[in-house]
C-alpha cells in the first residue's frame, strides 16, 4: 500500500468559497491599469510632471501596476480575509522586478517578469508532482474539490501551461514592439488562460467530490 503521507488530500481542508467575480476583478484590475497607463503614458506625464522622473510610458505604467497590485492584495486581505498564494507571489515579483526596472531604467526586468512568474509556477507545480504532492490543490481547493487523481492531472496540466506562457512571453517581447507586447499581455494572455481553464472543466467535473452539505441533503 502506498504511503498516503506522500500524497496529501488538499481537498479535505477546504476554505470558504470565494466570489469568482471579485477574484477576477482583483486579479485582472492591475493588468488593465498597466495597459491603460501605458496607452496614456504621455498624457499622464504631461498632466502630472512628477511622473516624468519615472522614465518613459512603460516605466510609468509599471509604477501604476505596482500600486494597483498592492491595492488589490490589500482589498483581498480585507474582504476575502486571506491573501491568495499565487497573486501574492506574483505581486512580490512585480514589486521587486518593477522596482529594479524603474530604478535602473532597464525594461528587461519588466519584460521578463511574466516569464519568471510563469516559469516559477510551472517548475513548482511539476516539481511538487515529482515528490508526490499535488500542490495545485492547496491553491484552488476553495473553488472546487477533487479526488487525488483529479488534482494530479490538473496540477500536471497547469504546470505545463505555465511553462508555455513563459516561453510565449519570451517570444512576444523579443520579437515585437513594446505596445504589441503589452497589448498581447493584456488581451492575449488572459483569453488564452480563460480558454485553457474552460478546457479543463471536463476533467474537473469527472473528478469532483460532493460537498458535505450536498451529501447530507440526499435521501
Amino acid at each position: 500500500m502506498a504511503d498516503e503521507s506522500l500524497n496529501p488530500k488538499p481537498a479535505a481542508l477546504p476554505r470558504p468559497r470565494e466570489n469568482p467575480g471579485l477574484k477576477l476583478a482583483l486579479e485582472l484590475g492591475p493588468i488593465l491599469v498597466f495597459f491603460f497607463a501605458n496607452l496614456r503614458g504621455e498624457w499622464l506625464v504631461k498632466h502630472f510632471p512628477v511622473l516624468e522622473k519615472l522614465g518613459g510610458p512603460l516605466f510609468v505604467a509599471t509604477a501604476f501596476f505596482m500600486v494597483a497590485t498592492v491595492i488589490s492584495l490589500v482589498v483581498s486581505k480585507i474582504v476575502v480575509k486571506h491573501l491568495p498564494l499565487m497573486p501574492f507571489v506574483s505581486g512580490a515579483i512585480v514589486l521587486v522586478f518593477g522596482g529594479l526596472g524603474i530604478y535602473l531604467q532597464n525594461e528587461l526586468f519588466i519584460k521578463m517578469k511574466p516569464t519568471i512568474i510563469n516559469a516559477l509556477f510551472g517548475v513548482v507545480l511539476l516539481g511538487g508532482l515529482y515528490f508526490g504532492k499535488s500542490l495545485l490543490g492547496y491553491v484552488f481547493n476553495a473553488a472546487f474539490r477533487l479526488d487525488d487523481e483529479g488534482w494530479r492531472k490538473l496540477t500536471f496540466r497547469w504546470g505545463l501551461f505555465f511553462l508555455f506562457l513563459a516561453v510565449l512571453n519570451e517570444v512576444v517581447w523579443r520579437n515585437f514592439s513594446d505596445d504589441a507586447w503589452i497589448t498581447f499581455k493584456v488581451w492575449g494572455t488572459m483569453p488564452i488562460t480563460i480558454l485553457f481553464t474552460m478546457s479543463q472543466m471536463p476533467l474537473i467535473m469527472k473528478h469532483s467530490l460532493e460537498d458535505e452539505g450536498e451529501k447530507e441533503s440526499q435521501p
